[in-house]
Order: structure tokens, then C-alpha cells, then sequence
């Protein structure tokens, strides 16, 4: 048995402590951190990682558990930035393909139609927009740069019930373990569990659309282009992934949707073939598919209670334009410089005004990005004709007007008025 001194627990007594599975050591009651990250997806662990880069005592509770689809994520802009100065990116950045044109195509067949528009990075001074990755080599990075950091412990349980103090939060696990923090991260997800304890509400909207993901060899280079086709019931995304290879994010009905997915592989290629126009040649799907519905979910806050929340906890938005993780990357970001300037002035971390400067941070990005994501989408489903119009219109101005299509891509890397991290 281990007998230490907890420095910063208001009680200050000595506790049983007992050694977890890396060797670092939990005790049978709670353990004093200044923040617990609940969640091990990838916005999870980008916070805990830079939150421990800021000298927090940083928990991370989740359970090791190897990553299960196919799925990839197209980081842009700042996104690589952040992850460059964790020291994550150099770790999977040879896994990644790069992103230097994105093209949306109409392909609704309706009589009102918007022009092609194309993006390339080089227009606005970049080599590239952002790199597309699976999400799996990833979480590999992270996790490989979370298990270095001497301040960061990894509890591989799930949190069970999270109770609300005045000065502090005590996280219960399932194994019966329990630990104490000034703050708590829910990076818990759509049911997340943190979120019900700070008694934060929820507006959800189901939306009739759901999505399929693979991935495909291609026939003909893809040139690092994104292509994206719109089609009456959501886009179809054929995105870069290292070699002759894309990643395929297919938005449909739900009908339609479970219809793709339970095709043969050789049916689904020749479906995938016949959705791009060919302009891959032939394409053969890989193994691994993962479908899921799509839906709007808005927290009417993202801290209460000692708690932040980040990743899909403080937002969920359909797959389009990329911003889901991307926002996620954002908020881990906010809430580390949040905390690291708290700390270094004396700050209680978990207080109200360090609660209210995140909130403050994170609400007209998140809302913005929701908002803009709702309106590209209503305006695509739409069967109005002024509705049409309008669209083709404004596809029509950021297609031919330089400046408006320079700060449109501006303005989808990053919002362009958020301070610098």
C-alpha cells in the first residue's frame, strides 16, 4: 500500500492509494486533478492533451477501446495548427491526403440548377486547404502523445454518475473508483452523461437524412480534389484519402441509405461509380461501412456547473463542409487557453467567470457554423423555386466573384473575428 500527500485537496488527508494499469496510481475513494476529461474520442483527447500542455493535473476517463469504422475526417486550416503544436500531427501526417481543391456540382436534375463552383487553396496563398485522415490514425496520434505526458492520467473505465460540489466535481466510474476535479470536460458525446449532471438542456432535431461512409479505390488519380455532388436529398462526398483512394460520405433518406448499405460490394462500387460521373473510372469499395443518422443537436449552453462541453457534446451538425471535428479541435483549444490563463492568474478553473469566458469563446462559432451548416442544407432539400434561385444565385456569386469566393474560403477554415490561440 501507497500512502501520499494530496497537495490542493481542501481536506489535505492521506488516502489508500492503489496502482492502476500504466503505474501510476488512483485511490479507493478520490483522487484531487484540476480537470477530468470524460471521453476518448478524439476532441477528448486533443483536450486532455492540451490541457495537460498548460501544467494541469489532467484525468482522462475512458475506456481503451479500439477505434471501429472506417470513418475520415477532413482537418482544415487551424485544426493541423493545433495539432502541430501538441505535438500530434508529425505523428500521422503520412497518413493523411492532402486537400488543395474542393468542387460542389449541382447534380438535383431540377430545372433550376447552380453553376459548378471549385476552390483552390493556392487562390487564397495555401499549399493546401487541410488533410483528410482516418480517423483511426488519429486516435492513434493522440493516444501515442497523451501516454507522454507525466501530468495526464488515462483511467480506462467509464464514468458512472458525476456529482456537483461547490468546489469541485466527483466523477464515479464503474469499477468503483472515483476522482475529484475543480473541472470537469464532457467529451462524452451525444448521450453525454456530464451534460445531464450540469443540467444543461438540449434541442434536438431529427432530420430525415441519414449517411453512409466507405471507402474506395479509384481508378484515375484524384488530384487531391474534393468533389462534392449535390443531389435532392443531401450531398455525396468523395474525398482524397492517400493514393489512388477516397472516402465516401453518402447523405440520402434513410430509405435510401439502408438500401446502400445492403448492397454487395461489387453493387455498391458500381452505385459509387454511377454517383461520380465516372470520374474515377472504376471504383472498388473497401470492407468496413458505417451508416448513421443525421440530426441538429444544440445545448443551450456548453458550461454550467463546473462542466464544459465539448466535441458532440456542444454540438452535433449534418457532415457537410467538414466543421463537425473541426469545431470539436476548436473547443478543446478554447478551453486549454481558457484554463492555462485562469491558472497562471490564480483563477478557480472551475469558477463562473472562467465558465462564462468559454461560453463567451465557443457560442458564435458554434452557432454560426449551425446555423450556416441548417441553411446550405434546407436550401439543397428545398423543392421552392425561389428557394432554387436564391441558391443558384449565391452559387453563382462566390463561383464568378473573386473576393466573395476568397472570404467564403477564408471563412471555412476558421471564422476569420476568433482570436488568436
Amino acid at each position: 500500500m501507497l500512502r501520499r500527500r494530496m497537495a490542493g485537496d481542501p481536506d489535505r488527508h492521506l488516502e489508500k492509494m492503489t496502482p492502476n494499469a500504466d503505474g501510476r496510481t488512483m485511490n479507493e475513494t478520490s483522487l484531487p486533478y484540476d480537470v477530468a476529461v470524460v471521453g476518448g474520442g478524439p476532441a477528448g483527447l486533443a483536450a486532455a492533451i492540451a490541457l495537460a500542455d498548460t501544467g494541469a493535473r489532467v484525468a482522462l476517463v475512458a475506456r481503451r477501446a479500439a477505434y471501429a469504422d472506417n470513418r475520415t475526417t477532413a482537418l482544415l486550416g487551424g485544426s493541423v495548427d493545433f495539432l502541430e503544436r501538441l505535438d500530434v500531427w508529425r505523428r500521422c501526417a503520412g497518413q493523411s491526403a492532402d486537400l488543395t481543391t474542393m468542387r460542389l456540382v449541382d447534380d438535383t436534375g431540377r430545372l433550376i440548377r447552380a453553376p459548378e463552383v471549385k476552390f483552390v487553396s493556392a487562390e487564397i496563398g495555401l499549399d493546401t486547404f487541410g488533410y483528410n485522415i482516418a480517423n483511426r490514425d488519429l486516435m492513434t496520434a493522440l493516444e501515442e502523445r497523451a501516454g507522454e505526458l507525466a501530468n495526464l492520467t488515462r483511467i480506462d473505465d467509464d464514468a458512472e454518475t458525476i456529482r456537483m460540489g461547490d468546489n469541485n466535481v466527483v466523477v464515479h466510474m464503474t469499477q468503483g473508483a472515483s476522482l475529484s476535479a475543480r473541472l470537469v470536460v464532457g467529451a462524452d458525446g451525444r448521450q453525454s452523461l456530464c451534460r445531464n449532471a450540469a443540467g444543461i438542456e438540449v434541442k434536438r432535431r431529427p432530420l430525415d437524412q441519414a449517411a453512409l461512409t466507405f471507402n474506395m479505390s479509384v481508378g484515375r488519380p484524384h488530384h487531391n480534389t474534393s468533389t462534392e455532388f449535390h443531389t435532392t436529398s443531401g450531398p455525396c462526398v468523395f474525398v482524397p484519402l492517400p493514393g489512388q483512394r477516397c472516402s465516401v460520405v453518402w447523405v440520402s433518406t434513410p430509405k435510401e441509405a439502408e438500401r446502400l448499405m445492403a448492397l454487395s460490394d461489387t453493387e455498391l462500387s458500381a452505385a459509387a461509380e454511377k454517383q461520380s460521373h465516372s470520374i474515377f473510372g472504376r471504383v472498388s469499395v473497401e470492407p468496413g461501412r458505417y451508416l448513421f443518422p443525421l440530426g441538429i443537436e444544440q445545448p443551450k449552453q456548453v458550461a454550467k456547473n463546473r462542466v464544459v462541453l465539448v466535441g458532440e457534446s456542444a454540438h452535433v451538425v449534418p457532415p457537410i463542409g467538414a466543421q463537425g471535428l473541426n469545431m470539436g479541435l476548436r473547443d478543446a483549444g478554447d478551453i486549454a487557453r481558457i484554463v492555462g490563463d485562469a491558472m497562471a492568474s490564480g483563477e478557480d478553473i472551475g469558477g463562473p467567470t472562467v465558465l462564462a469566458r468559454f461560453e463567451r469563446a465557443r457560442r458564435s462559432d458554434i452557432a454560426s457554423r449551425t446555423f450556416a451548416i441548417d441553411m446550405a442544407n434546407r436550401s439543397l432539400l428545398s423543392d421552392l423555386l425561389p428557394v432554387q434561385l436564391m441558391r443558384g444565385i449565391g452559387m453563382q456569386l462566390i463561383g464568378s466573384v473573386g473576393p466573395l469566393r476568397r472570404v467564403a474560403m477564408r471563412e471555412g477554415l476558421s471564422p476569420s473575428w476568433r482570436k488568436s490561440s
